[in-house]
């Protein structure tokens, strides 16, 4: 007879309605999970209850010089600005070329190959080969104002907070076909992908974004990148600023005059999965490519996963330009909103705490999110097109919010466990029931034990070779410490 303890993984299920661990730590001849407390600290609630047009997928947030706060929202139609009272203004470009809400295969003329379907009309049915990816805005601010481009409308707009003149203007002089922006420490503005070129990056002069033209007399200018791939997105990290490809990575350094940037590749095999699947942190960056994970503190490093097959083993990778990265910089972590292969939209969530270490996966549906520090929360847009604000009450939309153990096994999982009570955390008795999982082998039928309402202890008898644990919160905020069962070794059969 031995005692075991189980225990629920570390961060946040704050968010999501599921919690669960996908990798295995061994200790001798039993699996533990790490040591630490998990608290049920906040739901969501509407920031405000108009519902956008299209879907949303990128979010930024900043303050003004009276340092009045803003939202800025970019669905594949339209440009939102939301003021801090909940003011929702609509700074569509005028003349905006509209993208999609989801990938899709081009269709039109020349989409298929030659012969298929009647001459002379458009084609009907989408072309995989030419793949039409959903849109993404890029946006950043300009001082307290706000920059954007949408990559399939390719113009660079300017947004003066100047709500008595709604639409957001063109850039003036700026390159035109881009993909992608960001702003400089150094105060220049980058067009990605500009003029149409995968690899080319533009700049404006320092501190003047109408100002594009090389001189002798200013500091604009470009550069071809030499890669394989094709320029996804920018972000400013501690000692540059950092161009992804989908293949490689790229780091600007300011140097002056008379060439302005130095350009090195800083990795390669470690591409983007999508613009939006990056966050910037206080070390660096940290993203997901379309097969694993990848950090940058003044060189790219892999990300070990554990989780990782987990993720990629049901992930909709036709639907992966929508992966939305979000930093939540209070618990010291990175989560990934992505679509899984059921489903078109978002719809799970992978998220890395790197205070810990630790992964966790869950379910939760949003297409964009932004963290808190211009706020006082953290705000999420749902695949409905409605804002809401995060870690705020428990109002969880009616969902059961629990936090679930991966599979715990005895030695290398050849001998059957007898679970016969469970001795829980001494401080918070009260406040979650415990379901129990155990399988004979991997993949024969799950049976699920309980709930149990928790004593000091609490009787509990079944058997398993693999056992995970499901803690249930109530109706009010809740957290668990270290428990563990009481447990004996079976038969091998």
């Amino acid at each position: 007879m031995a005692l075991i303890p189980l225990n629920v993984p570390p961060g946040s299920f704050r968010n999501g309605t599921e919690y669960q661990t996908g990798g295995r730590w061994r200790d001798m001849s039993l699996v533990r999970f790490y040591n630490s407390v998990l608290q049920a600290v906040g739901g969501w609630r509407l920031r405000i209850a108009t519902q956008l047009t299209g879907k949303a997928r990128a979010i930024k947030t900043w303050r003004a010089n009276d340092s009045s706060g803003w939202i800025a929202i970019g669905t594949e139609s339209k440009l939102y600005a939301i003021n801090a009272n909940g003011t929702l203004y609509d700074i569509t470009p005028t003349g905006l070329s509209a993208g999609r809400a989801d990938t899709a295969g081009a269709v039109g003329w020349g989409t298929e190959d030659y012969g298929e379907q009647e001459y002379g009309t458009p084609r009907s049915e989408g072309n995989s080969a030419l793949t039409l990816e959903a849109t993404v805005w890029s946006l950043d601010n300009w001082g307290e104002y706000l920059v954007g481009v949408s990559p399939d409308d390719g113009k660079l707009y300017e947004w003066q907070l100047n709500v008595g003149t709604l639409p957001a203007p063109v850039i003036a002089n700026a390159p035109i076909n881009c993909k992608a922006l960001v702003v400089s420490e150094e105060r220049f503005l980058f067009a990605i992908g500009s003029n149409g070129n995968p690899r080319k990056i533009s700049w404006c002069d320092q501190e003047n974004n109408t100002l594009w033209s090389p001189a002798g007399t200013n500091q604009a200018g470009s550069q071809l990148l030499q890669t394989d791939g094709k320029l996804l997105t920018g972000i400013r990290v501690s000692n540059g600023t950092l161009f992804l490809t989908d293949t490689d990575a790229h780091l600007a350094l300011y140097t002056g005059p008379p060439f302005v940037f130095r350009f090195d590749r800083v990795g390669s095999g470690c591409g983007l999965a999508a613009a939006g699947a990056i966050a910037q942190i206080d070390t660096g960056a940290v993203w997901m490519g379309r097969d694993g994970f990848w950090t940058y503190n003044g060189a790219v490093q892999s990300l070990e996963c554990p989780v990782a097959e987990y993720i990629y083993g049901a992930i909709n990778r036709g639907q992966m330009a929508k992966i939305n990265a979000h930093h939540n910089a209070e618990f010291g972590e990175v989560w990934w909103f992505y679509p899984s292969d059921a489903s078109s939209e978002n719809d799970r969530y992978a998220m890395w705490s790197y205070r810990s270490n630790t992964w966790a996966t869950g379910n939760l549906a949003r297409t964009a999110a932004t963290d808190t520090g211009v706020f006082t929360l953290p705000i999420m847009v749902s695949p409905t097109s409605y804002v809401y604000e995060h870690e705020v009450g428990i109002d969880y939309d009616s969902a059961e919010v629990f936090a679930e153990t991966g599979p715990i096994e005895l030695g290398n999982g050849d001998n059957l466990a007898v679970i016969t009570r469970l001795i829980p955390d001494e401080k918070t008795l009260g406040d979650v029931t415990v379901k129990f999982k155990s399988r004979l082998y991997p993949t024969s039928t799950e049976t699920t034990h309980g709930p149990f309402t928790m004593s000091n202890p609490t009787a509990v008898r079944f058997t398993g070779r693999q056992v995970k644990m499901r803690v249930i919160g109530g109706t009010s905020d809740w957290q668990v410490g270290t428990m563990r069962v009481e447990a004996s070794q079976g038969s091998k059969r």
